[in-house]
C-alpha cells in the first residue's frame, strides 16, 4: 500500500520462500484484512451517527473517505519511517495508533472529533502497519510471491465478511461507542502481527558472518511520468477510484431505506465479501494464462467495464433481492480489478521503478478517494435516491474503463516515446551485463509490457491486486 517503498532489505540474504514466511505470510493476511475492510464495514454505523450528531449521508461518508486517504496518501511518510526505524518498530506503532483511534471516537461529541480519530489517526496507523507488512512479505517470498501476495489479498474480503455483520452485531448490543471501543481492541492484534515481522539474518559459512550489501535508498522517482503508458494509467486508475468505492460505502443504508431489517442490510457486505475471496485468486490464475497475460491491459479494461455495469444494474434494483444479486456480480467485479491494477503496473514500469510508481499512482487515487464516497452522498442529500448514487459511480468507472482502453490503443498506434540518449546508454549497459531474454511477442508487450527480470528486494507487490 501507500507507495514510493524503498526496500532497504539486505540484498545478500536469499528469501527463505517459507519457513518463517508462512508467519509473515498470516500477518500479512490479519493487516490487509483490517487495512481493506475497515473502512467498509464502519459504514454500518452511519445511520446511528447520522441520528446522534444530526448529520446527512454526506457527512457521514467522509469517514470512510479519510480512513482511504490516509491509506492511500501516507505512502511516502510510512516509507521515510520504515527507511530510519524498520519494519517491526513503526508496525508496533501503527497498531497502537489504529487501536487509539478507535477508542478516542468512542468519546467524541461531534463529528468532526470522529473524523479526526477514525479517520486521521485509526487511518494513518493501519497505513504505518499496511506498507511495512508489504516489504517483509517482499523480503521472505522470491519465487512463492504470487502465491503469498495472493494469500495475503484474501484477507480484505475474509476480514469484510466477518467485521460486517460484527460491526452490525456490536452497534445492537452496545451501540457505536461500544462498538467502536471493542473495535479498537481488535486493532492491537496489529501489534501481535508486529512481532511476527522477524527481520531476516545474513547468511553464515563456516562460522564467519556474510556482510551482505545495501541498496542505494531512493524515496520517489518521478521519472516514470515520462513514460506515456503510466500517464494513461494513473488517469484512469484516479477516474476508477471515484466510484469503486462508492457502493460498498451506501449498499447497507440503501437496503436499510427499503425497510430491510439491520442485520439483513449489513449481511449484504458479507455477500459482497465472500464472493471477493474466490474471484480475486480466480481472476490472478486466468491472468497468469500463457494465452491471457499478454491482453492483460485489456483485462483489467473489461474489470472496470463489468464493475460498471454492475453498478448501473445496481440503480434498478427495488428489493432485498435485488441487491444480494448487485452484491454477487460487484464482488466479482471488484474481486477482478483488485486482482489485476497492480499487477498491470508492473508490467508498465517494470520492476525497478514500480515502488515509486505504486506510491505516485496512490497520491493521486488518495485525492480521488476524498472526493468519491462524500459527492456520492451530497447527491443523495440533494435527491433522496440512491438509484442516482449508483448511476454516478456506474458512470465514473465506465469512464476510467474507457480511458484506459482507447488510450491504450491510441499509445500502441503511436509508439512509445522516444528512449532520452542517457537512458539508452544506461539500458545498454545493463544488457551487456544481463544475459538477454529471447525474443517477445508485440502483443505481450502492448506498448506497455516491460521485460525485466524480477530480483528479490527490488519491487514490492501490493497484496490489494487491491481497494
Amino acid at each position: 500500500m501507500g507507495g514510493a517503498v524503498v526496500d532497504d532489505s539486505l540484498t545478500g540474504v536469499p528469501a527463505p520462500d517459507g519457513g518463517w514466511g508462512w508467519a509473515v505470510l498470516f500477518g500479512g493476511f490479519v493487516i490487509t484484512g483490517f487495512s481493506y475492510a475497515f473502512p467498509k464495514a464502519v459504514s454500518v454505523f452511519f445511520k446511528e451517527l447520522m441520528k446522534e450528531f444530526e448529520i446527512g449521508y454526506s457527512d457521514a461518508a467522509w469517514i470512510s473517505s479519510i480512513l482511504l486517504a490516509m491509506l492511500y496518501g501516507t505512502g511516502p511518510l510510512c516509507s521515510v519511517c520504515v527507511n530510519r526505524f524498520g519494519c517491526r518498530p513503526v508496525m508496533f506503532v501503527g497498531g497502537l495508533f489504529a487501536s487509539l483511534g478507535m477508542v478516542a471516537a468512542s468519546f467524541c461529541r461531534s463529528i468532526i472529533e470522529v473524523y479526526l480519530t477514525t479517520g486521521v489517526i485509526t487511518g494513518l496507523g493501519l497505513a504505518l502497519n499496511f506498507q511495512p507488512s508489504l516489504i517483509m512479505l517482499n523480503r521472505y517470498f522470491d519465487k512463492r510471491r504470487p502465491l503469498a501476495n495472493g494469500l495475503a489479498a484474501a484477507g480484505s474480503p475474509v476480514f469484510l465478511c466477518a467485521l460486517s455483520p460484527l460491526g452490525q452485531l456490536l452497534q445492537d448490543h452496545y451501540g457505536w461507542r461500544g462498538g467502536f471501543l471493542i473495535l479498537g481492541g481488535l486493532l492491537l492484534n496489529c501489534c501481535v502481527c508486529a512481532a511476527l515481522m522477524r527481520p531476516l539474518e545474513p547468511p553464515r559459512k563456516a562460522g564467519v558472518e556474510v556482510a551482505p550489501r545495501r541498496p542505494a535508498r531512493r524515496l520517489l522517482d518521478f521519472s516514470v511520468f515520462r513514460d506515456r503508458g503510466f500517464v494513461i494509467y494513473a488517469l484512469a486508475a484516479s477516474i476508477m477510484v471515484l466510484g469503486l468505492f462508492v457502493p460498498p460505502v451506501f449498499v447497507v443504508s440503501y437496503a436499510k431505506d427499503m425497510g430491510t431489517p439491520d442485520t439483513q442490510a449489513a449481511f449484504l457486505l458479507t455477500v459482497l465479501g465472500f464472493i471477493d475471496i474466490f474471484a480475486r485468486p480466480t481472476a490472478g490464475l486466468i491472468t497468469g494464462l500463457q494465452r491471457v497475460r499478454p491482453y492483460s491491459v485489456y483485462l483489467f479494461s473489461f474489470a472496470m467495464f463489468f464493475n460498471a455495469v454492475a453498478d448501473l444494474g445496481g440503480s434498478t434494483a427495488t428489493s432485498y433481492g435485488g441487491l444480494v444479486v448487485f452484491c454477487i456480480f460487484f464482488g466479482i467485479s471488484y474481486g477482478m480489478v483488485g486482482a489485476l491494477q497492480f499487477e498491470v503496473l508492473m508490467a508498465i514500469v517494470g520492476t525497478q521503478k514500480f515502488s515509486s510508481a505504486i506510491g505516485l499512482v496512490l497520491l493521486l487515487e488518495a485525492m480521488a478517494v476524498l472526493i468519491g464516497p462524500p459527492s456520492g452522498g451530497k447527491l443523495l442529500d440533494a435527491t433522496h435516491v440512491y438509484q442516482y448514487v449508483f448511476i454516478l459511480a456506474g458512470a465514473e468507472v465506465l469512464c476510467a474503463s474507457l480511458v484506459l482502453l482507447l488510450g491504450n490503443f491510441l499509445y500502441r498506434k503511436t509508439g512509445p516515446a522516444e528512449t532520452p540518449a542517457s537512458e539508452a546508454a544506461t539500458a545498454g549497459e545493463e544488457l551487456k551485463q544481463t544475459p538477454a531474454d529471447g525474443p517477445v511477442d508485440a502483443r505481450e508487450v502492448e506498448c506497455f509490457l516491460k521485460g525485466e527480470p524480477e530480483k528479490n528486494g527490488e519491487a514490492i507487490a501490493n497484496p490489494e491486486t487491491s481497494v
